[in-house]
């Protein structure tokens, strides 16, 4: 059986790595051994920088609630357990958007779970 060395194959699959590797400092963009290693660690690192990012953004919301309630005399927590007790179901993103925004709006919130 002849010997299939697969330099397009190669070519391709190294062009991919090196295109991926783009924009990175020195050898990390332009050698290949050294680019997959980049390239692996950074595709590894942004899948666990989206995750934190959603987590700043809740941990944001929250405070931006907090801040808002305890202006009128409740805490986040209590604020909370009364809006889910009078079944508005508005989430933490559009909460801290309307607090932020919206300050008479969110006061009329407010008002209406503390009944």
């Amino acid at each position: 059986m002849p010997r299939v060395k697969g330099g397009t194959k190669t070519r391709r699959r190294h062009k991919k790595i090196l295109k991926l590797a783009r924009g990175n400092f020195g050898g990390r963009s332009k050698v290949y051994k050294i680019a997959v290693h980049t390239v692996h660690r950074g595709l590894a690192y942004g899948f666990g920088g989206r995750r934190i990012k959603k987590r700043d953004y809740r941990r944001l919301w929250i405070e931006r609630i907090n801040i808002a309630v305890s202006k009128m005399g409740l805490t986040y927590s209590k604020f909370m357990n009364l809006l889910k007790k009078a079944n508005i179901a508005l989430d933490r993103k559009m909460l801290a958007n309307i607090a932020v925004n919206d300050a008479s709006g969110f006061a009329k919130i407010v008002e209406s779970v503390k009944v």
